[in-house]
């Protein structure tokens, strides 16, 4: 995986995706930025949203669940002194559904954490990662 970050003006860069998507980063006012997009560790933290998320949603669906909504909101805390990185993480689920199978939604949320999601078990090397999840009905 190739990637390319363009530094614009003061704290302003654009990253490019290997998959041809753009994203503009910004660092904080204090350090000259503008707040114009997303810190960096912001993104490392959205970056595990997403990919836990598509895991999940594709483990339900393939156990044939009704899944018509998948929210996943996360909290992180960061080490007090640099480098301050992850130290806590706690990623929740919010699915929606009919009858969604807890049991399954437990077991797609452990194959994500354990298995698949790189994101997760990269960041998992520094932090304490906690799941949890609320099933509404659709």
């Amino acid at each position: 995986m190739k990637t390319q970050v363009t530094w614009l003006k003061d704290m302003l860069y654009v990253a490019q995706s290997p998959s041809g998507h753009a994203v503009v980063m910004d660092g904080p006012p204090e350090l000259g930025g503008h707040n114009l997009g997303p810190r960096p560790m912001e993104m490392l933290l959205m970056g595990l949203g997403g990919c836990t998320a598509i895991d999940v949603v594709n483990i339900l669906r393939k156990s044939r669940q009704d899944l018509h909504d998948c929210e996943v909101q996360l909290e992180a805390q960061r080490a007090d002194s640099d480098p301050k990185v992850f130290t806590e993480i706690h990623v929740h689920f919010i699915l929606s559904g009919k009858n969604l199978s807890a049991k399954h939604v437990e077991r797609a949320i452990q194959l994500s954490a354990e298995k698949y999601c790189s994101a997760s078990i990269m960041l998992g090397q520094t932090a304490r990662i906690t799941h949890t999840f609320e099933i509404r009905d659709a």
